[in-house]
């Protein structure tokens, strides 16, 4: 009859109170809803930005706001001096050629330009490797001493050396590099560019080439008619220079603010061309300095340039508009347990989803949670042992991750309460 009296129980079942809770925080979202690096989603993740987008504001103004003054006080007496098809036909290459920076200026910015994906979990150390592991190593917050900081690939026959990234978990691959601003691993990192308000990579470096160059043209292009307008003025009206600069102030305006900006885009186009012909990015030309010895990624001039300008641009290894369940493989740090704390930045990596707000949680349905985890600490001290309950050497009860997650949820405040009632009075 004892025996009888102290059956095992079924293990407790959820409420359904808590069971909606378990399936609102396990509900489907999207991969850039949970994205852990900083960069900001328009359109449902359609578009990517960087963290300093706003700087777009800046730079489109520099461009248009010239170009509504070239068109609005310099145009029409181009167009009264040259007639109206030759007049009409300089006004409208730069309005075209503005519009075609617009979208360069768009390509470059609001796409993902070679973002790594991370992995999960560290990889598994190479046996085999002749890496030196860093004497810091063995502190590695991600769990990862065995791992060494660098190894050794071959590049065109020259062997350089990659990095293992802490914050995205694996060895970065030739010319890729963590971007401090993005948060990112980007695949031929050149630079994080505050005008545009993104990384430059392996994705996006052709359009912000283009975009560089073609607002070089513009400037120049404008700076140019503004004399011509400033000459015909002067026919016009038998006056100086100086008086020529008094009846038409719009163009004295924009041939000091061109000569300014054309010197700046200017040498930024000759300094990109020269990383074109030499195969380099701006990291690496400030960083290793090539000019000394072997650049392993220079094919020649001709074949450097048809690498950048007339290959294949790579897909986005990256979906961010893939459906992904939004639980703790995904939100959370992948090692959570009711018995160790959490992560410093965990705050973030649970919370860091776009333009939404995790539903509150009622504190009397914790607490059934609570009386539930109650009965099992009872059912303990008894003696008993439910059925199909996993135990360790030291008789642990085993937390289920539907627990985990609610534990989560709630910042771990009432840990220590469950620790108590789960394992006991020892």
């Amino acid at each position: 009859m004892q025996g009888k009296f102290y059956t095992a129980p079924l293990p407790p079942q959820l409420s359904d109170s808590n069971r909606r809770i378990i399936e609102t925080n396990t509900s489907t979202t999207r991969a850039y809803q949970i994205w852990k690096g900083s960069n900001r989603f328009f359109f449902g993740g359609r578009f990517i930005f960087g963290p300093d987008a706003r700087s777009l504001l800046l730079t489109v103004s520099m461009i248009v706001i010239p170009e509504i003054l070239f068109c609005a006080f310099v145009s029409q007496r181009l167009i009264d001096e040259f007639g109206n098809h030759l007049g009409n036909l300089i006004v409208g290459l730069s309005v075209a050629l503005t519009v075609y920076i617009m979208l360069l200026l768009f390509l470059t910015s609001a796409r993902d330009p070679g973002i790594i994906p991370r992995n999960p979990h560290p990889p598994e150390p190479e046996e085999d490797t002749g890496s030196c592991i860093s004497t810091d190593w063995a502190g590695n917050p991600n769990g990862a001493p065995n791992i060494p900081p660098t190894k050794d690939v071959t590049v065109n026959g020259i062997v350089v050396k990659v990095k293992y990234c802490q914050t995205c978990m694996l060895y970065r691959p030739p010319r890729c590099s963590h971007c401090s601003i993005c948060n990112n691993c980007v695949d031929r990192f050149d630079h994080h560019c505050p005008w545009v308000g993104q990384c430059i990579g392996k994705r996006n470096y052709r359009f912000f080439f283009m975009f560089v160059s073609s607002t070089t043209m513009l400037c120049l292009y404008v700076f140019a008619f503004c004399w011509v307008n400033i000459e015909k003025t002067m026919e016009a009206h038998h006056c100086s220079l100086g008086k020529a600069f008094l009846k038409s102030p719009v163009s004295g305006i924009l041939i000091l603010y061109t000569f300014i900006a054309a010197w700046f885009v200017g040498g930024l186009t000759a300094f990109h061309f020269y990383l074109v012909f030499t195969n380099q990015t701006t990291y690496e030309n400030f960083r290793y300095r090539y000019d000394g010895k072997m650049n392993p990624y220079n094919l020649g001039c001709w074949r450097n340039i048809r690498e950048i300008f007339f290959s294949k641009i790579p897909s986005s290894k990256n979906n961010f508009r893939a459906l992904v369940r939004g639980d703790s493989s995904s939100v959370y740090n992948p090692s959570i347990s009711m018995g160790h704390a959490m992560s410093p930045d965990m705050p973030k990596r649970s919370f860091d989803i776009e333009m939404g707000k995790r539903q509150a949680v009622a504190a009397e349905d914790f607490e059934d949670i609570h009386s539930q985890i109650d009965s099992i600490g009872r059912s303990e001290r008894c003696g008993t042992q439910p059925r199909h309950a996993n135990w360790d050497h030291k008789g642990n009860w085993e937390i289920t991750p539907d627990i985990h997650m609610l534990a989560a949820e709630f910042g771990m405040q009432h840990g220590s309460t469950v620790r108590e009632k789960i394992h006991g009075v020892r």
